[in-house]
């Protein structure tokens, strides 16, 4: 009987805690979580406007691209 209580407490005792590191609360919940966003947006935002700015001062006309390709056919006829 000492043996059984003696596992079931056992059991009990590893069963409590935590595991892993402790998290620090500012990291968790939703006012992170969009802060987070937000700085991913305003780094997206600057990137954009400096692609459109190289663009821009690297572009010409654009060329327009040939209308006497030749695309293969929708249905191929001969062929099942």
């Amino acid at each position: 009987m000492k043996r059984v209580s003696l596992v079931v407490m056992a059991v009990m005792l590893q069963a409590c805690g935590v595991v892993g590191a402790p998290v620090a609360p500012e990291t968790i919940g939703v006012a992170p979580v969009i802060e987070r966003q937000k700085l991913k947006q305003e780094a997206s935002r600057i990137q954009e406007t400096e692609e459109r700015s190289n663009l821009d001062a690297n572009e010409t006309d654009p060329v327009p691209q040939a209308q006497d390709e030749e695309l293969l056919p929708l249905r191929p006829v001969g062929t099942r």
